[in-house]
């Protein structure tokens, strides 16, 4: 089953209605749910899946873009039996947020979140995904104890883990010439290694999850701290009692490190603001210094790297 939508062209739809236009096909490719494309007015992606028993392997590659399901939309569909949804990049990353976690994959690593409950996936570049899906039940009969380990990171460092990524890259490339019966058992095998992977993630050494502690520790941090010019990685450090050491690396395996992920909080907190009619009274500068920036210069400069486009740009377009 193949799923295609080419660039088209844009001539094709007033500037006004550029936005939404792009919009409703990402909506269309993550089932209704609610999307962001972060602003690009052209929206360019493709999805080829194959079936394996019960599991469901599609390769993703498209534009940069954030899909969400609402805790409201997860208590609509309270009934739904549901989905362990997997995100494993081939290219780019993905920022997979749930239980009030938030977990960032690179390729050769992956991350699990539950179809039921409220959840956000976020794309800031161009990827290349493979995403896997697996009904709930058949972890969730096996007795393991799903939340904790939603929007938690995995691979990258061999192990089981590895062996289940390398088991559903093979599946996809090899599906396409199975018969029905092998296929199923494909399908029983992936279910198998997740199980094993997540039940290995449930004993991660004290080690390591003393660091996820911290890790988690500083992005509460982070969001209570937006506005505060002062944020650094040694005001955080001093915060939290540690040394700047411990803070990276808390963060050696996220994707721009601590104060990369600061810029990004604070970008993404703007974008929210600009976005939004009911702040449209205050001006731009009074926005980026209000979330921490001094110097307008690099707000815009910075700005325009992560969304593609300047800020009063960005405004006048989502307004």
């Amino acid at each position: 089953m193949g799923i295609s939508i080419r660039q088209m062209d844009t001539e094709q739809v007033a500037p006004a209605e550029r936005g939404g236009f792009w919009s409703d096909w990402i909506g269309r490719l993550f089932l209704g749910l609610h999307n962001d494309n972060y602003g690009d007015r052209e929206f360019d992606g493709r999805m080829c899946s194959v079936q394996a028993g019960e599991v469901l392997l599609t390769r993703l590659e498209a534009n940069r873009h954030r899909v969400t399901r609402s805790a409201g939309l997860a208590r609509g569909s309270s009934g739904d039996a549901g989905y362990l949804k997997i995100v494993a990049p081939y290219v780019g990353c993905a920022g997979v947020e749930q239980k009030g976690r938030q977990a960032w994959v690179t390729p050769d690593q992956w991350s699990v979140y539950d179809t039921t409950d409220a959840y956000a996936v976020a794309n800031p570049v161009r990827v290349e995904h493979l995403i896997v899906m697996l009904p709930k039940s058949s972890l969730a009969e096996r007795g393991l104890a799903l939340d904790p380990l939603m929007a938690r990171r995995l691979g990258g460092s061999g192990g089981v883990a590895r062996l289940a990524l390398e088991t559903m890259r093979s599946a996809y490339r090899e599906l396409p010439t199975m018969n029905e019966p092998a296929a199923r058992a494909v399908g029983d095998a992936i279910t198998q290694f997740v199980h094993l992977a997540m039940l290995d993630l449930a004993g991660v050494a004290t080690a390591q999850s003393q660091r996820e502690a911290l890790r988690e520790r500083i992005k509460q941090q982070v969001g209570q701290r937006l506005g505060d010019p002062a944020l650094t990685v040694d005001s955080l450090a001093q915060a939290l009692n540690c040394s700047r050491r411990q803070l990276y690396n808390a963060f050696a395996e996220e994707a721009d490190g601590v104060a990369g992920y600061i810029l990004r909080r604070r970008l993404e907190a703007c974008r929210a603001l600009l976005a939004d009619r009911s702040q449209d009274h205050r001006s731009i500068t009074d926005i980026a210094f209000g979330l921490g920036f001094s110097n307008m210069a690099h707000f815009s400069r910075v700005f325009r790297a992560h969304l593609g486009m300047p800020p009063s740009d960005f405004r006048r377009s989502a307004l």
